[in-house]
């Protein structure tokens, strides 16, 4: 079914004013976690799959076009940072390269072969994983992608927020998030993009959580890039060990890493 395509529920757009525009939009924001919240088990079911491999040293690839394309890369961007890991880790593909993350690359995304072709420019292997990102689940490079990593017998999941799609249907593990008609017809960046955000938010935190990325509720292996996070390190420091801030900070110098500066007593 093409629900991403149906219209939406509310018309004459232009004749609103903006407080009704607003409420409008908040009131179909308002349906997306409830539409993620059932696709739960689909989900759960691709980070286990997604966490298997990645423990035995598996990368994850999302690839998508325009909106979708931006959103997995966003999310492969914020794991280094986050949770410690190498850039190669998890890898954001979009259809018509980098320079589509700014600029739509015109038809980029209506070529069959060339999502493969950009897998394997990372020598992809059996042991990773390539998710695919799109609303419409028809998108030609993604479902190409797809379909040929799965003749290759590599795990392959897919994001999409139509059921019965090429790309489902291509997906050994695929998760459908039905958020209904957009807010204004067609718009798939809205609803659409923000279910993906989501779902990309759980599977990544999850699956890092499961690489043993966290302790307790703390981010132990974040790269200490900026003041910012250098601040939040002495403090997870002062709280789990009741440290006075200077000594935290001493130790945070010196073994470049909370998990380092944790690990650390254990030597003492």
């Amino acid at each position: 079914m093409n629900y991403t395509e149906a219209s939406s529920s509310h018309d004459d757009l232009e004749k609103k004013t903006i407080h009704d525009l607003l409420v409008g939009i908040n009131q179909e924001d308002q349906q997306v976690p409830l539409a993620v919240e059932k696709a739960i088990p689909q989900i759960e079911k691709l980070v286990i799959a997604i966490s298997g491999r990645m423990t035995q040293g598996g990368r994850l690839f999302y690839i998508g076009a325009g909106t979708s394309g931006r959103l997995g890369i966003v999310d492969a961007s914020e794991c280094p940072p986050t949770f410690g890991v190498d850039h190669n880790t998890v890898i954001g593909l979009i259809a018509g390269g980098d320079q589509a993350i700014r600029k739509a690359v015109e038809f980029a995304e209506d070529d069959m072969q060339q999502g493969w072709k950009d897998l394997t420019q990372y020598n992809i292997q059996a042991i990773d994983t390539v998710v695919g990102i799109a609303a419409s689940g028809r998108t030609p490079y993604v479902v190409g992608a797809i379909k040929e990593a799965s003749k290759r017998q590599i795990l392959t999941g897919c994001i999409t927020c139509n059921t019965e799609t090429p790309l489902a249907q291509a997906a050994e593990l695929p998760i459908e998030v039905i958020v209904g008609p957009e807010f204004i017809t067609g718009s798939t960046r809205m609803k659409a993009g923000t279910a993906q955000k989501l779902v990309l938010n759980m599977i990544s935190t999850s699956v890092m959580i499961q690489l043993g990325k966290v302790k307790g509720n703390k981010m132990v292996d974040m790269q200490l890039s900026n003041h910012k996070l250098v601040e939040r390190g002495i403090q997870m420091l002062v709280q789990e060990k009741g440290l006075t801030r200077q000594v935290a900070k001493e130790l945070l110098e010196k073994y470049g890493s909370v998990r380092a500066a944790l690990q650390s007593f254990k030597d003492l």
